[in-house]
């Protein structure tokens, strides 16, 4: 912070400036700048590419322009897509209270926009705090993706294709297979997309890309250089169906592509593993027969084996049927004791005494697979986690507990019938409606696999909202506070569609809609389950979960601001005038106050999810935000009263509209005094950044 400033810091209406941010790291933000090369030796090095370092931070030098190919990915309009990238935005998103479910209290997001754009604008706020992204991107089947015809103006691009300003020939534009540059335009959506989303990850984060096979090659080319190819996880293969026509070979999967953040801090919060398939009935079906016959372990036992031989042969609870003996612990599996025969002759052979008889039980020929010292631990466990014969001519087993080997890693191929999300999708928003959906149960395992309870999830080609509705469920499953933001642009549907029919506009319609459904849904069965726990005693009653059951709607849409555009050397004379004059009046009237809030905000680095309070400081109508933290006035009269009031306050920030000084220059620089007197002598953590807008 600049110390004793004699004016207020200008309020930056801009996205975060990338290049800057970008310069603070290298490998964990460049890792695309590594490449292999040879030295004089002949020797393969990696190397650090500073011609295309200083493309990435936004300065583009002859020899990078014109030199030759080396290895790596390159394709035409890269260079383009990166000096996108750096390009920063001056949009805003608009907040849409009628078209939101609890605004004031929610956490979760729909953002309705070009995601270029929105991701952009996240950057200040969401920078590093993303735990998962899930995107199911277009697959470039030369039909239905859609992207800007001019990316130097992608922002006006938007607005013209949303109706948002009349069209001037702006548009966006599908990509189609008789074009020359299939594949690159469709890296060159993707390039900036990613760079940006990465960004926006924990160091612990993790991106899951679904893809076929018209891109999932250029795509893993595309993340290595993002990403690195050192934090590549998997290639996962997704068998949707059984059959399928082709002409040669049909192809019934599809892949979803799996990076990390930083692979090493992924590691140390630990390893991912998923609940295994069946494991929950089959134990809350042994919980019944020891509540039934308490400690009678032989019973329950033969219950336990009945009860398997019943199942069907490939039904998953099947697959535990070897957990059939019982003890006091729980329901366990008495697995081989004995050590792998692996030629080893000084394996432990030491003696184990039977329980009953006290004799020497019958050691493997390969000796124990456990050391003295956790054969003992195991034997002084109550109850003891060896499992005896009849007598000591049985070699002893160890006890394997389900419960304590109920997970599992997730499988890089894994079958899951895709008819079966369509069949949800129709249930909610109507049939026909939407194409295609992802399978918001195999969302569910991705986002278990890898998440907390508190964790943020992002989507930003959010479609139908399978990610949405994944979120929900299991928040309501498990209690959880999982937090999801949405992306999707504004597409319009087929005037013949179904979905036209239904009555949803676009895409982000759907969405919006699908969410909204979703959360009735679980309303519903809430209340429902608060009602049946009305007639039970209150030691019986169920603990239901205080879960967020809301969204808040955010539009893209150009600053409430008109900001200064002076100086662009090609700008005529007559457009400087009309530049000058709009610095003066330099709010558009079509802004509300709210609208200026969320822009400031979200500028300030806060989330647009953060408590909104509003407070009556000398006679003034002062937002607080995040307990505090932020104080903005958006009030047509500052006076001298509200700066003590401030001071008073001491937030971390405070904002205010620069014509709220009304030209008194005297009243800014008392203001500006105010502040500096307060901050004097104080940790820089503890000073007022005074800023005007």
């Amino acid at each position: 912070m600049t110390t004793n400033p004699k004016t207020p810091e200008a309020f930056d209406l801009s996205s975060m400036d990338m290049a800057e941010a970008n310069r603070a790291k290298l490998k964990a933000l460049f890792p695309s700048v590594f490449t292999e090369t040879y030295n004089k030796n002949e020797e393969l090095i990696e190397s650090i590419d500073f011609e295309k370092l200083k493309a990435e931070l936004g300065t583009f030098s002859d020899i990078f322009e014109s030199r030759k190919e080396r290895y790596g990915m390159e394709w035409p309009g890269k260079k383009e897509a990166l000096r996108l990238i750096q390009q920063p935005s001056y949009a805003t998103l608009k907040p849409c209270r009628d078209e939101s479910v609890n605004f004031d209290s929610t956490e979760n997001l729909f953002i309705e926009g070009d995601n270029l754009e929105v991701l952009k604008l996240l950057q200040k706020s969401y920078y590093g705090k993303v735990k998962m992204i899930y995107i199911d991107p277009p697959y470039n089947t030369g039909k239905e993706f859609i992207y800007p015809d001019d990316y130097k103006d992608s922002l006006e691009n938007y607005l013209a294709y949303a109706g948002l300003i009349d069209d001037e020939g702006k548009k966006f534009s599908t990509n189609t297979a008789n074009e020359g540059r299939f594949h690159t335009k469709w890296l060159n959506m993707m390039y900036p997309r990613l760079y940006l989303a990465r960004n926006l990850l924990r160091e612990d984060g993790v991106i899951f890309i679904s893809i076929n096979e018209a891109e999932v090659s250029s795509l893993k080319l595309l993340l290595n250089q993002v990403f690195g190819e050192e934090n590549f996880v998997s290639q996962i293969i997704w068998q949707r169906s059984k059959k399928g026509d082709a002409k040669l070979i049909a192809n019934i999967h599809e892949y979803i592509l799996v990076y990390v953040k930083n692979y090493q801090s992924v590691l140390e919060k630990g390893v991912w593993r998923k609940r295994k398939e069946g494991v929950d009935q089959v134990l809350s079906y042994y919980k019944n027969l020891k509540n039934k016959f308490n400690n009678e372990h032989e019973t329950i036992r033969k219950y336990m084996r009945d009860w398997y031989s019943n199942l069907n042969e490939n039904d998953p609870r099947n697959t535990h049927k070897h957990y059939n003996f019982s003890d006091d612990r729980g329901l366990y599996f008495a697995a081989d004791f004995a050590g792998p025969d692996d030629g080893r002759k000084n394996r432990p052979r030491y003696d184990i005494f039977h329980p009953v008889t006290g004799k020497s039980c019958k050691k493997p020929s390969t000796g124990w697979r456990w050391d003295e010292e956790k054969t003992k631990w195991a034997l002084e466990q109550n109850p003891p986690r060896i499992h005896f014969g009849v007598d000591e001519t049985t070699i002893p087993n160890r006890k394997v507990y389900l419960d304590e080997t109920s997970f599992e890693p997730f499988s890089s191929v894994f079958y899951a019938d895709g008819r079966s999300a369509t069949l949800e999708v129709e249930s909610l928003v109507g049939k026909g409606v939407f194409s295609f959906p992802k399978n918001k149960e195999i969302l569910i395992e991705l986002i278990s696999l890898v998440c907390n309870s508190q964790d943020i999830i992002l989507d930003f080609f959010s479609g139908s909202c399978s990610t949405a509705h994944a979120v929900l469920d299991l928040n309501k499953e498990d209690g959880g506070n999982r937090k999801f933001i949405m992306v999707q642009l504004p597409e319009p549907c087929e005037e013949t569609s179904e979905a036209k029919k239904a009555g949803y506009d676009t895409i982000a319609d759907i969405g919006k809609e699908r969410i909204r459904r979703v959360i009735q849904k679980i309303q519903s069965e809430l209340d429902q389950k608060e009602q049946e726990n009305q007639s039970k005693i209150p030691e019986l009653r169920d603990e239901i979960p205080q879960l967020d059951l809301g969204f808040k709607v955010l539009k893209l849409n150009a600053s409430n601001f008109n900001t200064w555009q002076g100086n662009d050397p090609e700008i005529e004379e007559g457009e400087l005038i009309k530049q000058l004059e709009l610095h003066i009046d330099y709010i558009k009237p079509t802004a509300t106050q709210e609208d200026i809030l969320y822009e400031l905000l979200l500028k300030s680095g806060f989330m647009p999810t953060e408590k909104v309070e509003t407070l009556t400081l000398a006679n003034k109508t002062v937002y607080s935000i995040s307990d505090g933290a932020l104080l903005i006035c958006l009030e047509d009269e500052i006076t001298r009263n509200l700066i003590d009031a401030i001071a008073q306050k001491e937030p971390l920030q405070f904002i205010c509209l620069d014509q709220g000084f009304q030209r008194n220059d005297q009243l800014k620089a008392n203001a500006v005094q105010t502040f500096n007197a307060h901050n004097q002598g104080k940790d820089t953590h503890q000073q007022i950044l005074f800023r005007t807008v």
